[in-house]
């Protein structure tokens, strides 16, 4: 036996305990593991370098080989290979030198998420500025790149984002005379909610991406809201002025562990005295922990998952007091098998766009990111924050009344459109 192979039997016969993988090596030798008969996931790796790389550096290279045509699945997708690992990853026990790579990584993970404005915009672009086409792929109509609201199973998933920026809006709080700052406003669809169905005054958007804000300076201009709805391409640091209500969806896991107490610190000063704050964000209802290496290097640079323990410290040290906290479980795996499964469905119009390494490389993002939340501890976190008690209901009993008005709003403003 080589001590390839003794690798990886010590490595995967603990390991898998429920479902079979069979693993093909470059040689053409066979590794099987686990006792399932049916639902086999095959894998073939392509070279010996391959092999030692999975075996050393799991967490970073399997989504190097796959991208790289080094992995590539015989049986089963790549979603089925990473199904089968994560489900039986309770009964893992890491190699020493795959737990050395996680110390490194802890240890150093302040340093690569030192998140200036201008690493800021270059982190943005590298994700949010590959081409509004890409993203036409999956997203719903409007263009909702953050977890969904699920309000019961089977629900569509343009359903399920309306349901989300309704359950977000009643959550703030909102009279007509309000002034909102979204941060992180993404292609304008929260913005252009609070404004047409809502009906505050004002909203002031802000992103990096260049291409988002075209995209919603265009949406708000065709819908006739722009006097209303203004994007600014603008780091949430350099904001300027006072607003009653402050929203941020899907871009707190940008900001990097390091920056937490400015952003909620510049939070503080930008809301008014009365005012509320929604954070809706990625997180890990574990201890804090290194966020995985490959998404950081390849789909988010500088990005964190951040524990509710790592927000609250920050949180605290604001002065901004957290009224309520709710964690949305399993919404973001359903959400993101839409996105997988819309994006799978149209792959060849993406491999015209870029190439195969490109589609290999999104594929095992949305495959990885949808078994993290499904598997793993990973969800999302809703913070309402405010600076005094006094500023939301005590109970939540509001919720469903807001929503409610808001979901009649929806109706007549659809009636009006026929």
């Amino acid at each position: 036996m080589s001590l390839a192979v003794w690798a990886l039997n010590k490595a995967l016969t603990p390991l898998i305990q429920r479902g079979a993988l069979t693993l093909i090596l470059p040689s053409g030798q066979r590794l099987s593991f686990g006792p399932g008969e049916s639902g086999i996931v095959i894998a073939r790796l392509t070279d010996n370098a391959a092999v030692w790389a999975l075996l050393l550096d799991p967490d970073l290279k399997t989504g190097e080989l796959f991208t790289d045509g080094r992995l590539v699945m015989e049986r089963g997708t790549i979603y089925d290979f990473l199904s089968l690992i994560l489900d039986n990853d309770g009964e893992e026990n890491p190699s020493p030198i795959v737990r050395a790579f996680d110390r490194f990584r802890t240890a150093t993970q302040l340093w690569r998420q030192r998140n200036d404005p201008g690493r800021s915009r270059r982190n943005v672009a590298h994700h949010y500025d590959l081409g509004d086409d890409l993203y036409a792929l999956f997203l719903d109509p409007d263009w909702q790149y953050s977890c969904a609201y699920f309000e019961y199973p089977g629900q569509s998933l343009a359903d399920a984002q309306l349901a989300k920026k309704r359950h977000i809006a009643a959550k703030l709080l909102l009279e007509p005379h309000h002034r909102v700052l979204d941060i992180g406003c993404g292609w304008g669809g929260l913005a252009l909610y609070l404004v047409g169905v809502a009906d505050v005054a004002k909203v002031l958007g802000v992103t990096l991406s260049e291409e988002q804000i075209a995209r919603a300076q265009d949406r708000a201009r065709a819908a006739g809201l722009a006097d209303r709805a203004r994007f600014a391409l603008t780091d949430y640091r350099a904001v300027e002025g006072q607003f009653d209500r402050i929203v941020s969806v899907g871009m707190f896991e940008h900001v990097g562990l390091g920056n937490y107490e400015t952003f909620f610190q510049t939070c503080r000063e930008r809301l008014a005295d009365d005012g509320v704050m929604l954070l809706h964000t990625i997180g890990c209802s574990d201890e804090p922990s290194v966020t995985n290496p490959w998404i950081t290097r390849y789909i988010f640079p500088g990005g964190h998952l951040p524990s509710l323990s790592d927000i609250l410290k920050a949180v605290e040290r604001s002065g901004l007091i957290v009224a309520d906290i709710e964690v949305l479980r399993l919404h973001y795996a359903d959400t993101l098998r839409a996105w997988r499964t819309a994006f799978m469905a149209r792959r060849a119009e993406a491999v015209a766009m870029f190439d195969e390494r490109f589609c290999r490389m999104w594929e095992f993002y949305l495959a990885m990111s949808e078994t993290a939340f499904r598997y793993e501890q990973v969800v999302v976190f809703q913070l309402q924050l405010m600076r005094r008690q006094d500023s939301a209901p005590r109970t939540r009993d509001y919720l469903a009344a807001a929503e409610a008005d808001l979901r009649a709003r929806e109706n007549a403003i659809s009636i009006g459109d026929r």
